[in-house]
């Protein structure tokens, strides 16, 4: 990984407006283009960021104005357990995508590629669903 600033995860410089005591965020998805010198230009009028404590935990994630109103049935653009684990599934094809334009950075992360990961985590979160209804 270069010393570049990422696009893919932020440290906190001062305090989150969301709900958790979080540190950092992951970039799950947003809108993008990239350029001809092969740069990564981001839009984020449709995001999602996962975000996570000092220790990386996840704690939830943030969705846009524009995802939230896609789905109704949510009442909060932040989102814990169900509604979380709903929403990713429903996206987990364009969340996925987004994550391969930093495969080195979701690989030292994560520990899998991210079409693994996805492969995995899907199965999970569909079991989360379950359990919980």
């Amino acid at each position: 990984m270069s010393d570049k600033k990422s696009l893919f995860i932020r440290e906190y410089q001062r305090q989150s407006k969301s709900p958790w005591s979080d540190h950092s965020t992951i970039l799950l998805l947003a809108g993008h283009q990239v350029t001809q010198d092969d740069d990564i230009e981001l839009s984020f009028s449709r995001y999602i960021y996962q975000h996570r404590d000092s220790a990386g935990r996840v704690l939830g994630m943030s969705i846009s104005k524009s995802i939230q109103e896609e789905h109704p049935e949510l009442d909060s653009q932040y989102l814990e357990d169900f509604d979380m684990y709903m929403v990713l599934l429903l996206l987990k094809e364009e969340i996925q995508s987004f994550c391969g334009l930093f495969d080195d950075e979701f690989e030292a992360i994560f520990g899998l590629p991210p079409e693994i990961y996805f492969d995995i985590a899907e199965q999970h979160w569909a079991q989360k669903l379950e359990d919980s209804l």
